[in-house]
Parts: structure tokens; C-alpha cells; sequence
């Protein structure tokens, strides 16, 4: 199949500097839950997207001293030439496969820590460290401090260009760096001649752009990293202010510009809230103002979107985060017309949650993600099965979609049966509320995959029992049932069912398959995810007076770590949903909701509501399965049936058990680790 000659332009060599990139498409610095520590696993995810076509690939944020301290969060460091080893060999993996490497050298300042390594964080100013519930505080850091921080960078970026690196960043942006904070009259209060004017507190960032410059030489090429606009935060960086007047004062520094917005929150809205695309009415300007490269982000998966980015004037190097973790071969597909087999993330976070409580890098879409070294998965690749067999798949949400794609393409004859006239699962139902739409695309490129062939037979509205399961004679039974909503009021933080639920509430199931609603509406949330928060907005968007209780101190709690949080309170303030967090429920007594406050165990007045929707916890059916175990049938159960959970999980049990039936996976279940070195 031959490329759509429209994508042309995203396939031409872009010069930057001293160095060209092979194509317009950049995998960007991100966190992938390797830190310095594991680096095999680290390396094993940045090949398999140089091997995906990805023109540059990024190592993420990297310290360049010991007092610069995210530790506890998964990043890499460059303190030494003892940390030079392993990114050589990270850059030896991309270079293998024809794409640019490129390191972000940052010292983090006042987003630091300063409790694990001993030193305490620095910055411009005493102020608090940047995270309000930490007890910490920076110290102002003295014109010795300042000197040792430049010499710093110039030595880290010395030994990137020992690794071999191609690109080195400045890093100034998300309110994570240094330079960013001694630029930002929020956190700069200084009166010497590093604060007050611009130009002051602009300077450190110019030196150290400079003497990178000097250190980069003739063949590493320096690229700024900045955030143009705080869309949340200080809100003192401004693209009509500051954000403009830094580009234009720096504009013919650097040989590329990578601008984006801050803070993280926002830069990496999701699909929920922010369109594909949507950080250009921020970044615009930026190709108006240099003549240098400009690289920008936006959960791109479109190559349609990104060729009007390019031929608008807009960027010139297309940025993938969250982007290369849904599909690392993203680019090859585009190259190889093959755009219908892109898996494209849905802008759910989950790959961000997964930073931010610092473990392995996860995705809804793509359970292969920091697997690459450590099982040896790829995202692209299954093995062929010894000898073609059957596989009998009751049920078509995301786990047993994507068992059925891997035991396809391994060669088995894969039967899918679903009871419904829909496929899809829970994902066909939650795409349909307001906001989620996005989800759908963990349907539909599994649909599209597996529509393609000629092994695979899908079948709706088939509801198969346990005699015709057993009749079928599969070598292989995957439930794949899913777990339905309870509506007993059982959840989290209360295991038992409420008084007056049973028989009465709604459950989410009900409510998205369309059971009659009377307002006002009352939605009692032991969930603490999405699913409540998705509903009232979905619900108060269709005209019903909606009111949300929980339990717990905030609505939506999970979706801090997906950075969600504050946007869906303002969104549920906004359409006058009515909030009780810090509030349980006693029973539902006809006419409303009797509740107390959670802290103090006081009753309170009771929330009037004509229809109660329970969103507490899902309870698989075992019943199918004991059927088939008392008929001696063999068989699995696999996502949600075996173990309710996010659609992540779902997706990867899927994954998971289809490997293990082609028996790739190690019986104790003992995958690779890092193993650190032990010195005596």
C-alpha cells in the first residue's frame, strides 16, 4: 500500500542546526516510569519508536545535579560520566534505526523536593516549594549558586555530547525548571540583576542558552523548550506579554523552538476537554517571530491535522507524547498508507496517572507500553502460534477484542460472540456520554483490525450458554462478560448495600441504556473516578436539576492523577450541578437522600431527588463460569469478568492472557527486572 501522496510534506528531512531530522515527526520528552534505575526498560520503549518511524526521539527531563531532587518520581539524571553509559546506549538504539536523539537537561529549582538528596531545593527566592500540601521551602540561591548551576549545565551537556546525542534541550517550561522560575516575576523576587526588569530576570535563562550553545559546538543542535502561555498557574506568562517578548528576544538563539503551554494540567489537557490541535491558538506566533524550526504538541493522531499545521505556517515539526505511547509506529503507518491501522489515544490521562504515582508507564490503547524489554512484547508483533487453533471469545468489550486481535493475528480461528446487537462493551455505552466520545476508539480500531481478517468471525447478538459453549469444542474459552454497575449503594468506602437502594437506584448501566429519568436527579458517587462526574454534566447538558454526593473530601478523586480534577469541577459548577463532597449516604427514603457528614458523622438535611443513580463499585457474574467448571470445560476469564477495573486493565488482561495462551509467558509469572548493582 502506497502513502497518500497529501502526507508528503510530513515525510521531508527538516534541517536544525547542525543536524536534520529525517521527518517532521518528534517523540517528546516525557515521563515513562523508568527512571535512572531501570534503564533496559527505558531503552526498550525509545527503540520501539525510533523503529516506529518517529524522526527524533526524546529522552525526558533529565537532572543535571543532585540538587535539582524529583526524587520518587521516575526521571533520568546526568550528574556524572558514570550516568553517560547507559544514555549512550539508548542513543546507540535510536541511531540503529535512522531517527535523531534528543536529551531535556533541567534543573528542576522550586519544583524540587530537597528531602532525599540531602540538599535543599533552590531558587530564585524563598519561597515555597511547588507543591502546596508539602512542607518544604527553597532557599534563594547566591551569585555562587548561580555560577555552580551554569557550570552544571554546560558539564551536562558536555557529556550528552559524549552519549552521542543529537539535540540537547534548554528546558524551561511547566513550571519545572530553574530558568522558568527565575523568568517568572510569580516566583523571582529578587533586586540584584537577575530580578525585577525582564531583561534581568531573563538573563539566566540567556546564559545558560548561551554557554550551551558554546558546549553543543559544531555538531549537537540546541533546542528551547518553553511554555508561551500559563493557561493555569501564576497566569504571569503570557503569549500578549512575556511569552511573546521571551521568543522574540531569544528568537535566533536556539535552532529550534519546542513551545507548548503550562502548567502540565493543561498542556496536557484531555480528550474530555480539550479538542486535537488545541494548544494553537497559544503557539501561533512563534513562527511569526523566529526563523528557527518551531516544534509544537496537541494530541495529534490526525495526519491530516498535522499537514494543515505544517502548511498553515504553524509548526514545522509535529510532537507526540501521549500520541507515541497509544501507537509507537504512529509515523510508519502514515509513511506506509496505512492510516486506518493507527491506534490513537483517546486523550484519557491514564499514561499520566501512572507518572504521577510513579510506576511503569501504562495506556488504555496500548497494553504493549513497558513491556518491550521486560516481557518482550511489541506493539506491532505477535508470534505465530506453534499450530492454528480455536478460540471461542464470549464477549466483544476491550478485553475480548483484544484477545481476539492477538490470537488472530498468532493464526488462530478466533470466534467472537456477543449478546448484544452492539459490539463493543462497556466502551460502546460510555463513548456516548457527553465528553467520552474518545473512548470509542478502543473499539474501533480493534473492530477495524479485526474485520480485516480472514480467521476472525464476530458475531452480535449471540448469547451463547454454558451447553452451547461446551458444544462449540474450542480449544480455547475466553470470558470476556464484563461486570455490570451494582445498585445497592456497596462501593468503596462502604462494602454493604444503603438502606432503600436495593430495587429502587439506578445504576450507571441503566442510566446510559436509556431507563427513564425524572429530576431532580440525585448521583451518590462511592466510585470516585469518572463515571459519577461524566454523568452529571452529561445529565445537566440534557436539562435535569442533577445533584452529586460523595463520600470522600472531593469529587472525582482519581481524577487528580489524571489532571483532570479541577476542570471537572469547574465544568459541573458551571452547569449547576449541585456538589456534596464529604457526605455519606444513610438510606434513600422516596423522596430524597438521607445523608451525614462524613468527618464528623452529623446528620445533615436531606437531598431532595425524584431518581437516585448509584455509581459505586461492579461485580462480575460468575455464574457462566461455574456452568462450564461443573461441565468440565476449560476455560479463562479475563478483564472486567475476572476483575472490574479501568478500561486500561480491561484492554491489557485482554493482551496478558491471549500471550499466555500462545504459551510466550513465563509459567511462575517471573518477567526481566532491573537488578541494581550491589557494591560491597
Amino acid at each position: 500500500m502506497s502513502r497518500d501522496p497529501r502526507y508528503d510534506i510530513l515525510f521531508e528531512p527538516v534541517k536544525i542546526g547542525p543536524v536534520t531530522a529525517p521527518n517532521r515527526f518528534v517523540s517528546m520528552p516525557h515521563a515513562i516510569g523508568f527512571s535512572y534505575l531501570m534503564p533496559n526498560g527505558a531503552i526498550g520503549i525509545r527503540e520501539t519508536r525510533a523503529e516506529g518511524g518517529w524522526g527524533i526521539v526524546a529522552m525526558q527531563l533529565s537532572e543535571i545535579d543532585p540538587t535539582s531532587d524529583l526524587s520518587g518520581l521516575p526521571y533520568e539524571r546526568l550528574w556524572d560520566d558514570e550516568d553517560v553509559k547507559a544514555h549512550a546506549r539508548s542513543v546507540a538504539r535510536i541511531h540503529a534505526h535512522g531517527a535523531l536523539a534528543s536529551i531535556e537537561l533541567a534543573h528542576t529549582g522550586i519544583r524540587s523536593r530537597g528531602i532525599s538528596n540531602g540538599y535543599p531545593a533552590m531558587g530564585p527566592s524563598v519561597v515555597p516549594t511547588l507543591k502546596a500540601e508539602a512542607p518544604f521551602m527553597a532557599r534563594a540561591m547566591d551569585k555562587a549558586d548561580i555560577r555552580t548551576l551554569r557550570e552544571n549545565y554546560r558539564a551536562a551537556t558536555r557529556r550528552a555530547r559524549q552519549a552521542g546525542y543529537d539535540i540537547v534541550y534548554v528546558y524551561a517550561s511547566h513550571d519545572a525548571s530553574v530558568l522558568w522560575h527565575f523568568l517568572s516575576p510569580a516566583y523571582n523576587r529578587r533586586t540584584d540583576e537577575y530580578g525585577g526588569s525582564f531583561d534581568n530576570r531573563l538573563r539566566l535563562f540567556r546564559e545558560v542558552l548561551e554557554e550551551t550553545k558554546e558546549e553543543a559546538g559544531d555538531d549537537m543542535a540546541v533546542a528551547v523548550r518553553f511554555a508561551v502561555h500559563e493557561v493555569s498557574g501564576p497566569r504571569r506568562i503570557l503569549n500578549t506579554g512575556e511569552g511573546r517578548a521571551v521568543v522574540e528576544a531569544l528568537a535566533e538563539f536556539p535552532d529550534l523552538w519546542d513551545v507548548n503551554i503550562s502548567g502540565w494540567s493543561r498542556d496536557s489537557g484531555t480528550s474530555r476537554y480539550d479538542p486535537e490541535g488545541f494548544q494553537e491558538e497559544f503557539t501561533s506566533f512563534v513562527k511569526q517571530v523566529t526563523g528557527k524550526p518551531v516544534l509544537g504538541v496537541g494530541r495529534f493522531t490526525s495526519p491530516d491535522a498535522m499537514v494543515s499545521q505544517i502548511r498553515r505556517g504553524v509548526l514545522d515539526l509535529i510532537g507526540g507524547a501521549r500520541p507515541s505511547i497509544a501507537d509507537p509506529f504512529l509515523p510508519a503507518k502514515i509513511r506506509e498508507g496505512r492510516v486506518e491501522d493507527i491506534r490513537e489515544c483517546i486523550g484519557c490521562n491514564f499514561c499520566v496517572s501512572a507518572e504521577t504515582i510513579g510506576v511503569e508507564l501504562r495506556c488504555t490503547q496500548n497494553p504493549t507500553i513497558s513491556e518491550e524489554w521486560r516481557r518482550g512484547w511489541h506493539p506491532e508483533r505477535v508470534p505465530k502460534a506453534p499450530r492454528a487453533e480455536t478460540a471461542l471469545i464470549i464477549g466483544s468489550g476491550p478485553a475480548g477484542l483484544e484477545a481476539a486481535l492477538v490470537l488472530g493475528r498468532a493464526g488462530h480461528a478466533v470466534t467472537v460472540a456477543e449478546r448484544r446487537e452492539e459490539f463493543g462493551g462497556r466502551v460502546a455505552r460510555e463513548a456516548r456520554i457527553k465528553g467520552l466520545a474518545a473512548w470509542g476508539r478502543v473499539r474501533d480500531y480493534r473492530l477495524y483490525q479485526l474485520r480485516q481478517m480472514p480467521n476472525v468471525e464476530l458475531y452480535a447478538g449471540s448469547d451463547l450458554d454454558a451447553d452451547a459453549i461446551a458444544e462449540f469444542g474450542a480449544d480455547h474459552i475466553l470470558l470476556a462478560t464484563g461486570a455490570p454497575w451494582r445498585g445497592d449503594g456497596a462501593g468503596r468506602t462502604r462494602l454493604d448495600a444503603i438502606p432503600g437502594f436495593v430495587g429502587v437506584a439506578l445504576s450507571p448501566d441503566d442510566a446510559m441504556d436509556g431507563a427513564p429519568l425524572e429530576g431532580p436527579i440525585v448521583i451518590y458517587d462511592d466510585d470516585h473516578y469518572y463515571m459519577a462526574n461524566a454523568l452529571a454534566a452529561d445529565l445537566a447538558a440534557k436539562g435535569h436539576a442533577v445533584s452529586i454526593i460523595t463520600p470522600l473530601p472531593s469529587l472525582g478523586a482519581w481524577m487528580s492523577q489524571t489532571l483532570e480534577q479541577p476542570r471537572m469541577l469547574r465544568q459541573l459548577k458551571s452547569a449547576g450541578v449541585e456538589m456534596h463532597p464529604n457526605t455519606t449516604a444513610i438510606a434513600w427514603k422516596g423522596d430524597g437522600l438521607s445523608v451525614f457528614r462524613s468527618d464528623t458523622g452529623d446528620e445533615l438535611p436531606m437531598i431532595e431527588g425524584r431518581t437516585l443513580i448509584s455509581v459505586t463499585t461492579r461485580l462480575p457474574d460468575p455464574v457462566l463460569s461455574q456452568a462450564l467448571s461443573e461441565r468440565g470445560v476449560a476455560h479463562r476469564v479475563i478483564g472486567d469478568a475476572d476483575c472490574p477495573g479501568v478500561i486500561q486493565a480491561a484492554v491489557y488482561s485482554g493482551h496478558r492472557h491471549a500471550r499466555e495462551i500462545l504459551g510466550t509467558e513465563p509459567a511462575d509469572r517471573v518477567f526481566r527486572r532491573e537488578r541494581p548493582m550491589l557494591f560491597l
